[in-house]
């Protein structure tokens, strides 16, 4: 098993496609399986009869060393991403597997390394932004390390690379004006009217060029009519999503609707998410008030308007844009929001180093255990004490520096994943479709909440945090944050799910890979079972 190693060369890009598959493999392929194996400093796995091996660090969060390698008549090979794809898709469509076929995997496993590519070429050549906040929203070169394809996305690169927060563009908004007699609004949108001048009759609604470009044959009919476009407007600056984009000018972040496949989801305002963000943002102020009274350092973002056309649903869904604040407008003076996900980043990675790299080295245990305590207290009060339950993944998550780096303040966004807990709250009154968009069952609420807050996001801060000080530092950092999650049990009266995660009930891990192979809605995905770092 130790044999010969025979050696080769592969692009960053290919690298990182390669390693976000296997730990796909590891996670929902070879482990429930019981067809992996720890054999330090590598990890073993069989899938699609072949053995495999990869040298490992960071725990449940498996950052790799290395190409990976397949055995082969007694020597160790490296493997190859396009290799990777086709033994899952030998489990996948295998006996153990329902025996469907997904013809567009292996191609959005290849755009998805082709895309990487190019990010890193248009890297080359062009400046982060100033802000710090959205330098750390235009960081992440290699996407979700739990996804098969985390960077594919609709269209060839020269058209989406205009529009990509990871290569630091930044472009004008397209205004239009719609007539006032076609105009769907819900809110406070007076941020949009501060975006440019609209006729008499007329109100602005900005809109995407991406997206203009792709209704550009349902727009045909209503240019000239109900709505007129009035150019380029104000220059904008992509958020981690792709479709959320800040106006600085304006001080305001804006949501638009993308009929884009990015990761799982076509990234689309549906008309119920429209009015269920300005529904969510009437009922959770007060929450976040008592959150906040509670833990200081809580902080949200609220959207409290949409605007579009009501010009069919199409288009109603198509040009609507959700008004959201600004975390600059949120965090305290002299605090810096960066977005957790920049925390996360693998220093040994090859893209851009993690944000508060100086502070973490400084005193490791203290940045993490400070780091916890600002954002997942907040969470779990949120869900037993008010049926909320937040998406608070590395992207839905901003983290507010003080100047010494030190953790400040926890900045919560993206009300389209937020949901209420079914049966703690009087949706009566409101139209079927947005109640229903707007709830989980608590079980259901309460999976969404672990795998976001702690497999998604703490697992991989903790990898970032622990990357020089090996696994002693890392179950030193679990020790620390099981004592926050502990105390927070203890305030709220050790309501049950809680103790069983503390017990060491088995974590929920989103099955990426299989919704992307079944071809399902982000909603459908299930979850696997998964070691808890916490136990």
């Amino acid at each position: 098993m130790h044999g010969l190693v025979l050696g080769a060369t592969s692009s960053p890009a290919e690298e990182a496609t390669l390693a976000a598959l296997l730990r796909c493999c590891v996670r929902e392929v070879a482990g429930p399986r019981g067809l992996v194996w720890p054999a330090p400093p590598y990890v073993l796995l069989r899938v699609g009869g072949t053995l495999l091996r990869a040298r490992t660090r960071g725990g449940a969060a498996l950052r790799l060393d290395g190409t990976p390698e397949r055995l082969e008549q007694g020597a160790w090979r490296p493997l190859t991403s396009g290799e990777l794809v086709r033994l899952a898709e030998t489990e996948l469509r295998g006996p153990r597997a329902d025996g469907a076929a997904n013809e567009e995997f292996a191609g959005q496993v290849a755009a998805s390394r082709e895309a990487v590519a190019a990010i890193l070429r248009a890297r080359a050549v062009t400046e982060p932004p100033a802000d710090p906040w959205l330098a750390s929203e235009q960081a992440l070169v290699f996407g979700h390390p739990f996804h098969p394809s985390p960077k594919a996305r609709s269209g060839d690169a020269d058209e989406w690379t205009r529009y990509a927060p990871e290569t630091h563009a930044r472009f004008p908004l397209r205004l239009l004006a719609v007539r006032e007699d076609a105009l769907a609004e819900e809110g406070d949108v007076s941020a949009l009217d501060a975006l440019g001048e609209a006729p008499a009759g007329h109100r602005l609604l900005p809109a995407h060029p991406w997206q203009l470009d792709l209704l550009r044959d349902r727009l045909r009919p209503a240019l000239g009519g109900a709505l007129t476009d009035l150019g380029p407007g104000p220059l904008v600056s992509p958020t981690s999503s792709v479709r959320t984009v800040y106006a600085a000018g304006a001080g305001t972040c804006l949501k638009f609707s993308l009929d884009v496949r990015i990761t799982n989801c076509v990234r689309k305002n549906a008309w119920y998410e429209l009015a269920g963000a300005v529904e969510l943002t009437s009922r959770l102020g007060p929450v976040f008030d008592e959150v906040g009274a509670v833990f200081p350092g809580t902080r949200w973002l609220r959207e409290p308007g949409y605007r579009s056309a009501a010009l069919g649903t199409g288009l109603l869904e198509g040009l609507g844009v959700i008004v959201r604040e600004s975390p600059w407008r949120v965090c305290s003076p002299g605090v810096v929001p960066v977005l957790a996900a920049a925390l996360a980043l693998d220093p040994a990675a090859g893209g851009p180093a993690p944000y508060g790299n100086d502070a973490m080295e400084r005193d490791p245990l203290g940045w993490w255990t400070t780091y916890v305590s600002v954002v997942a207290p907040p969470v779990l009060d949120l869900f037993f004490t008010h049926g909320v339950v937040l998406e608070p993944h590395l992207q839905n998550v901003l983290v507010g520096l003080d100047p010494d780096g030190l953790p400040r303040e926890a900045v919560f966004r993206d009300l389209e994943g937020t949901k209420l807990v079914a049966g703690r709250h009087d949706l009566a009154g409101l139209p079927p479709r947005v109640a229903e968009a707007l709830t989980y069952d608590a079980e259901r609420g309460w999976a969404r909440v672990v795998y976001c807050l702690l497999v998604n996001h703490l697992t991989e801060v903790a990898a970032t945090v622990a990357a020089r000080g090996g696994d002693e530092l890392l179950r030193e950092l679990w020790r620390a944050a099981r004592a926050v999650f502990a105390a927070e049990a203890d305030r709220l009266g050790r309501p049950l799910p809680l103790p069983d995660l503390l017990a060491g009930a088995p974590l929920p891990a989103k099955a990426n890979l299989g919704v992307r192979w079944a071809r399902a809605a982000d909603r459908a995905a299930g979850y696997v079972p998964i070691a808890n770092p916490l136990a």
